[in-house]
């Protein structure tokens, strides 16, 4: 059952030169639109009416729950503008259906996935002039949902509040597509079985910050975390799924449970399988990579995310030593192959055998 959004015009939106300003270097997460959508949750009406409404700070009480007990959780997706001026967005299903179950693991109530669609439409055509055209540029979006109940006590909150916000963004990589260096963190772990690993939620990403800053007194751009139980199994980065290119052809990718189930990770599998490869979602050991990548075994080493759709990953750093992947993030390579394959059909350059894109406008 589709809902309703009203939109609350902005009264003081953005001047067309200053947008244009943006637009023309928007940089990552910096800029928002003139509006935001917002619908909230009380046990006795269940999902209320959805609105647009101007783009402003949340007032919130000191006693709002998830300032205190984190009860929150988050998406991250993109709009594209495709050269004929329309305006798609990319396996939103997905990303609602992943928001459902990361509702449930933090005992949220689940936003029906039709709320969720209308959602991001009625937010992009308010704010679809904020939607760029440049090269590799796109709107984030971001849908969150948290608990805004003042309540001080542990338990699920009487009221939730949903919201989607948006960002004009540019390239990940401003300076065009480089291998990151990685640090191996062996003193912290992102997840355990039973955790929150596999829900998108903020307390994964705070977790990650304080082993992102030994990755970087280390010089390098990325963590990786090894699985919590026996310290061997390579899991993820901070925000990000791995794979792995194989010398016989296969990509190989650590399997579900405690790792968060990317859209984009599930996309690369199914055109990976059409150019080819072998595609095995397993345990990889940290040093099947390590030894891989030394002997040849393993040719390329490779990231994804919303955020950079695929990453080459060049190094892997630990304490006493290094593994350099040195195929990867050639333009010959898997890698990029990939890369190309998929930012082509969100930008509707190549065709969509899938059906993945979806039109907004």
């Amino acid at each position: 059952m589709s809902t309703r959004f009203t939109l609350q015009p902005n009264q003081t939106p953005a001047r067309p030169e200053r947008r244009a300003e943006i637009l023309a270097d928007p940089k990552f997460g910096r800029y928002f639109t003139d509006h935001m959508a917002r619908v909230v949750w009380t046990p006795e009406t269940g999902w209320g009416d959805g609105e647009v409404v101007p783009f402003a700070p949340i007032p919130m009480h000191p006693a709002a729950a998830v300032l205190h007990y984190a009860q929150e959780i988050f998406e991250g997706m993109k709009a594209y503008r495709h050269p004929d001026g329309s305006i798609w967005t990319f396996r939103p299903e997905a990303n609602g259906e992943r928001f459902i179950r990361s509702a449930q693991r933090l005992a949220l109530p689940e936003l029906p996935l039709p709320t969720f669609l209308d959602s991001v439409s009625a937010l992009v055509r308010a704010d679809q002039a904020w939607v760029p055209q440049g090269e590799e540029q796109s709107l984030y979006l971001r849908p969150f949902m948290f608990a805004s109940e003042p309540f001080l006590g542990v338990r699920p909150a009487a009221e939730v509040t949903y919201m989607v916000i948006a960002s004009p963004v540019g390239s990940y990589f401003s300076g065009g597509v480089k291998p990151v260096s990685i640090w191996l963190s062996t003193e912290y772990t992102r997840a355990g079985r039973g955790g929150t690993g596999a829900a998108k939620c903020g307390g994964n990403y705070a977790a990650s910050l304080a082993p992102m800053r030994e990755a970087a007194e280390h010089g390098c751009d990325q963590v990786c975390f090894l699985d919590a139980t026996e310290g061997r199994y390579v899991e993820e980065l901070g925000g990000m799924n791995l794979y792995f290119v194989t010398r016989d052809n296969r990509l190989v990718t650590p399997e579900l449970g405690t790792i968060l189930e990317g859209v984009t990770r599930a996309s690369i599998l199914t055109l990976a399988k059409e150019l080819g490869l072998d595609v095995e979602e397993r345990p990889v050991t940290i040093t099947e990579w390590q030894q891989g990548v030394r002997t040849g075994e393993i040719r390329e080493v490779f990231a994804c995310g919303t955020g950079a759709v695929v990453t080459p990953v060049g190094r892997l750093v630990w304490n006493d030593g290094e593994a350099i992947a040195p195929d990867t993030g050639s333009e010959s390579s898997v890698t990029m192959l990939l890369r190309r394959r998929l930012v082509d059909i969100q930008f509707g350059r190549a065709e969509d055998p899938h059906g993945w894109m979806r039109r907004l406008i």
